[in-house]
């Protein structure tokens, strides 16, 4: 029986899909319910709770501003939930694993875990590829690979190596711009660069190149795949791994009077996981194909 003040998941989760969905029959349709069902749920909440979470209007239904802790509430017990889920394969290497990648390596990465796979198909894959760093001490993914440590006491990391990065340019921005590649720091102010947005404007590279003076940023995003196509176009200097680089037609690493930057890579998971079978797995087969990979 539910007690006052201690809500039920399936009430909070109509509530989540509420804020998410912004209508009782857009909300029912998402978790498989009918809208009059939806809404008892919510009645039965605000009963509850003896105060409204839910104002209707004409243009809609929103989650008022003091129950937005509920609704934090409720993803933090779904992810909780599909971190269970992902935790319950039947055999030690089947299941699923989640891993949270920065788009500069998710091909390579992603063609390493097909691989993996072929060798175990009972395996199931998540990759997320994003800019943020996913929060491992929730289980928002089982396994990251990044260049920065969690503060998180439940979060393992393990140093794989450092990633070098090199300037790279398609030939027609030499041929136009610079003539024989090199490239003098205090000239960075006349050329053009193609750089990060976002979050990423932080990074070590965006820091590195506004040091040396780079200032006119052509194109900005928060993709590597919209640079690394504005370089092959010709737009601009773009700062990128060497791996990265090297491995694309179409650029030229450029020389450059100054010593280039690198970063540390982690590979992360949460303290919980590391006698799961499958998430070693992973972890083992990530952890030996970057340290390849850097010698």
């Amino acid at each position: 029986m539910q007690s006052a003040g201690s809500p039920l998941w399936d009430d909070l989760r109509v509530l989540l899909a509420l804020h998410r969905h912004r209508s009782f029959l857009a909300a029912g349709k998402a978790l498989g319910v009918s809208t009059s069902t939806a809404a008892r749920r919510i009645d039965a909440l605000e009963a509850s709770l003896g105060r409204p979470l839910v104002h209707r209007s004409n243009g809609g239904t929103s989650v008022e501003p003091d129950a937005l802790d509920l609704v934090a509430l409720a993803e933090q017990i779904e992810s909780g939930l599909h971190a269970i889920r992902r935790d319950e394969g039947e055999e030690a290497l089947s299941g699923t694993v989640r891993v949270s990648l920065a788009d500069t390596i998710v091909q390579p990465v992603t063609q390493l875990l097909c691989e993996l796979r072929r060798l175990h198909p009972g395996l199931l894959l998540e990759i997320l590829s994003e800019t943020r760093l996913v929060d491992l001490a929730r289980r928002e993914a089982d396994i990251a690979m990044r260049s920065t440590r969690s503060s998180s006491p439940a979060v393992v990391h393990r140093a794989v190596g450092r990633a070098s990065f090199g300037l790279y340019a398609a030939p027609s921005y030499v041929e136009r711009r610079l003539r024989g590649g090199r490239l003098k720091t205090a000239d960075f102010g006349r050329h053009d660069f193609v750089g990060y947005e976002g979050t990423s404007a932080q990074g070590v590279k965006m820091t590195w190149l506004m040091a040396h003076g780079a200032k006119r940023f052509v194109l900005r995003s928060n993709s590597h795949f919209a640079l690394l196509e504005a370089a092959l176009q010709g737009q601009g200097i773009a700062l990128m791994s060497d791996p990265a680089g090297r491995s694309t037609a179409g650029l030229v690493r450029l020389e450059v009077d100054a010593e280039l930057p690198s970063a540390p890579i982690f590979i992360a998971y949460h303290r919980e996981l590391r006698n799961v079978p499958r998430v070693r797995l992973v972890l083992d087969a990530l952890d030996a194909a970057v340290r390849s990979a850097l010698r």
